[in-house]
């Protein structure tokens, strides 16, 4: 996209005061960009979906009949990030991923993709993407000439979602407890739940009351979100001060664990 495009998008987008508008942008600005798709995919607290795009209306319905949303890895994965990902350094080993990949691609969403995680007020998680089918040595070459003004107008797309949606702006969330705390860090730091109660000295049924209280609070579709929610609030820190927090146990090396439940 060059540059006079882009300033002329953003300049079109800014004035827009209706959704038909941004579908209307949204379609110029994949057909400018020459791939198969554009989609902005909001995820409310509660599990309600928004978005708009250029997906097929029947496979935007299919992937709310199947409750996608909760085996997406896709969603799953840009939970854990705050940085644009390529759908090809996502996990895609599980058969329920694979299974959800394959009905995608049959779908026309292509085998290509690059989503932009983006975090707004009160843990707000929206996901701007593109998608194509391509070979991987030219959508390499497309994402890594296009990736700035990708993240912009991820970002742009977002305010204005957020100026015509005021009502499903997310609440401010509750302070967590010590023991919320406690937990969320060490799930975030990749330790499963039987880990983390022995770490904590409590039963997993006491750990699950704390998980749940916490994801209650956060407004929390599953625990990755909640881990999610926590961090990007700032309300939990994973480095190098939380890894050491875990040197009374010694021994035992972290297992990725934390699961949509």
């Amino acid at each position: 996209m060059k540059r006079l495009k882009l300033d002329q998008f953003l300049s079109k987008l800014g004035e827009a005061d209706a959704l038909e508008q941004i579908q209307g942008l949204i379609e110029a600005l994949r057909d400018s960009l020459s791939i198969d798709h554009v989609v902005y995919h909001w995820v409310s607290a509660d599990g309600e979906q928004y978005g708009f795009g250029t997906y097929d209306p029947v496979w935007v319905q299919h992937y709310v009949d199947q409750e996608y949303l909760r085996t997406d890895p896709v969603v799953l994965g840009c939970f854990q990030r705050f940085h644009p990902v390529d759908w090809k350094r996502l996990d895609w080993s599980s058969r329920a991923a694979r299974a959800f990949q394959k009905d995608a691609i049959a779908h026309g969403v292509g085998n290509q993709g690059f989503s932009v995680p983006i975090r707004g007020p009160n843990g707000q998680f929206a996901l701007f993407t593109v998608s194509h089918t391509a070979e991987d040595e030219s959508w390499a070459a497309f994402t890594q000439a296009r990736q700035r003004d990708l993240i912009l107008i991820a970002h742009f797309l977002n305010q204005k979602a957020l100026e015509l949606e005021k009502g499903r702006t997310p609440q401010p969330i509750h302070a967590l407890s010590p023991r919320e705390v406690d937990a969320l860090t060490f799930l975030g730091m990749g330790y499963s739940r039987g880990q983390v109660a022995e770490l904590l000295s409590i039963s997993e049924h006491t750990l699950r009351a704390y998980i749940e209280s916490a994801r209650f609070k956060l407004g929390a579709l599953n625990t990755t979100h909640a881990v999610a929610r926590a961090l990007s609030e700032g309300l939990i820190i994973i480095g190098g001060a939380a890894r050491a927090a875990s040197g009374t146990w010694p021994g035992r090396d972290p297992k990725p664990s934390v699961a949509a439940n």
